[in-house]
């Protein structure tokens, strides 16, 4: 094997080096107070066995290596500012991750997603390519798909889940309204909407029961609605927990603000119908020029285009 045809495969295999050198250039091991303090965390890091090594480490279960590696990877791609940590939880909220490691967890899978892409790319280039410009394009646009599919994942997940939410709290705020006008209380009504819908409507009801558990660990009324409306990031349900608010600060009656509010919601969603069917027929004309406008034409002249061409060979005949 000549210089020429070796090259490719010396940078492949140097760009992969590079790779597991910047990976490990973060991962740095833990001090004795951080190891301490995750001790007193959890006691069974306490147990050690006759080699000094904590006993939860050996289970080599897939879970504990994740658990593992996810600092390690989402270092890279910690956010600098609160600001910056606050918009990203707000996000992966919005999507329904409201578990305290889903920053880690979610940079995690961006930062392996990056070098899976680099590699990827490095692979392709140098094979197909060689040393050239076009492969290093190749590992530039590996890295890239790999960092931003991600992020597109997760605009997908945001706007899914706002759909549901959205189509869900109709039903959901009209159980609500029957159960405070029966005599139940807010949090006792979300308790029954969340164990009655739970299964056609499992996203409204998790964030429902979310409130419950805020409510009973002792969170004051307003912040647990507050909450309500920032983490669903649905505006129908924002404004929903903003009335509910106004209506526990001055007094007034519950049930009345929910009946008010299901009233607004059922006439936008109605509103919302006649749009979308108002817009049929300007959506319609594309398909119709495109695909049953040809067809009708063929059919219609066709048959003279026909008689007209042998008219025509005839005369010349």
């Amino acid at each position: 094997m000549d210089f020429a045809s070796a090259l490719p495969y010396a940078v492949f295999g140097g760009m992969t080096c590079l790779v597991w050198f910047v990976f490990n250039a973060f991962a740095t091991k833990s001090s004795r107070m951080d190891e301490r303090l995750d001790e007193m965390r959890n006691p069974l890091l306490r147990m050690r066995d006759k080699d000094g090594r904590p006993v939860s480490d050996q289970s080599g279960s897939m879970k504990d290596v994740v658990d593992r590696a996810t600092p390690v990877l989402s270092k890279a791609l910690q956010p600098q500012s609160e600001l910056e940590q606050s918009k990203l939880r707000l996000r992966l909220a919005n999507a329904g991750f409201n578990s305290p490691r889903a920053t880690e967890v979610y940079l995690a899978c961006k930062f392996a997603a990056l070098l899976v892409g680099l590699v990827a790319g490095g692979a392709v280039g140098m094979f197909k390519y060689g040393a050239t410009q076009t492969g290093m394009y190749a590992v530039i646009i590996g890295g890239g798909l790999g960092f931003y599919i991600p992020e597109v994942i997760l605009m997908f997940l945001i706007k899914s889940r706002k759909d549901k939410i959205f189509l869900q709290l109709p039903d959901c705020l009209d159980l609500l309204v029957v159960c405070v006008e029966a005599g139940l209380g807010l949090d006792a009504g979300m308790r029954r909407v969340s164990e009655e819908l739970n299964d056609t409507a499992p996203e409204l009801c998790k964030e429902m029961q979310l409130c419950n558990f805020q409510l009973q660990m002792g969170r004051p009324r307003r912040e647990v609605l507050h909450d309500l409306g920032i983490r669903s990031g649905v505006d129908d349900l924002r404004s929903l927990a903003a009335i509910l608010i106004q209506a526990e600060r001055f007094g007034s009656s519950i049930a009345q603000a929910l009946r008010v509010q299901s009233d607004t919601m059922r006439v936008k969603r109605s509103q919302l119908a006649e749009e979308k069917a108002a817009k049929t027929a300007v959506k319609m004309i594309f398909p119709l020029v495109l695909f049953i406008f040809p067809g009708i034409f063929v059919v219609l002249v066709g048959p003279a285009a026909i008689s007209m061409i042998n008219n025509l060979l005839k005369i010349n005949g």
